[in-house]
């Protein structure tokens, strides 16, 4: 699952890098974070109305169906939805990376493919999307979420790269992905439940697109609208009408999701500081 102590990894991450600063570990999040909640009942309140996660990480099965995802993706990037994500081959700065797969059916432990999502508070419209950027293949956390925290944050090309100043109106999203299957067919998956990545190939170029698994119920979409969308995302223009003659291969994988806003991470990171201060 992701946890709250994720959040906060990421928040730390961004902000260090921003600061100019070295940024407090994972590890030491986690140490910090329960000392925090033990000592400061508010926050303990605070955060138990906002997560239902523990603070335990995420393992995942490397599925045939998953190998099979990040060795076929060469880059990842966000859609206009604030967890949406295509997966094209023109944005290299979002390339997965290539670490080496366990062996098939082994769990990986604090490893997980996973998505960053930055979102910003508008006064008139609430949070919208900042960026998000993910990878397919399994990360070590300590490394995954500050990696693709910075790189959703600071170079998402639909975006310019988020300052220091717009920090406190930031909210972060952490989702693991887990479960990943073969879809029998371009149907076989649930609305809410499983987020899908397609592959099809027309006219000799392959095309690929994904959405998380909470994109097509926030968008009130039907499943045959979610996956004309994502043909679209992908980059498909062919007449609306004819998507269901397009050969479509899909994925279906399910996500742990935990999101956190900046006050949350400030008034922690105050509470450090001022442990420190003491020692």
């Amino acid at each position: 699952m992701a946890s709250v102590e994720h959040c906060l990894y990421c928040f730390e991450t961004l902000a260090a890098e921003l600061q100019g600063r070295k940024p407090m570990t994972l590890d030491q999040i986690k140490k910090s974070w329960a000392e925090y909640i033990s000592s400061t009942p508010a926050a303990a309140t605070t955060t138990s109305e906002a997560s239902s996660s523990s603070s335990s990480e995420a393992a995942v099965k490397q599925s045939p169906a998953l190998r099979r995802l990040a060795a076929s993706s060469s880059s990842s990037t966000s859609s206009s939805s604030s967890s949406s994500l295509s997966l094209t081959s023109s944005t290299p700065a979002t390339s997965l990376s290539s670490s080496p797969a366990p062996p098939e059916g082994e769990e990986v432990a604090s490893s997980s493919p996973l998505f960053i999502t930055w979102n910003t508070n508008h006064p008139r419209h609430g949070y919208i999307l900042r960026g998000c950027i993910g990878t397919f293949e399994p990360q070590p956390l300590a490394t995954g979420l500050s990696s693709y925290a910075l790189i959703s944050a600071l170079q998402d090309s639909r975006f310019h790269p988020i300052p220091a100043s717009e920090l406190p109106k930031l909210q972060v999203a952490v989702t693991l992905l887990t479960d990943f299957e073969d879809a029998k067919d371009k149907m076989d998956w649930e609305l809410g439940k499983h987020g899908i990545r397609i592959s099809f190939y027309e006219r000799g170029r392959r095309y690929g697109a994904t959405y998380l698994p909470d994109v097509a119920t926030e968008q009130g979409w039907t499943k045959e609208e979610t996956l004309v969308s994502l043909m679209r995302k992908a980059g498909w223009s062919g007449r609306e009408e004819g998507w269901e003659g397009v050969d479509l291969k899909v994925v279906r994988y399910q996500g742990r999701k935990e999101k956190l806003e900046y006050e949350v991470y400030k008034e922690w990171r105050e509470w450090v500081e001022e442990q420190q201060g003491r020692e």
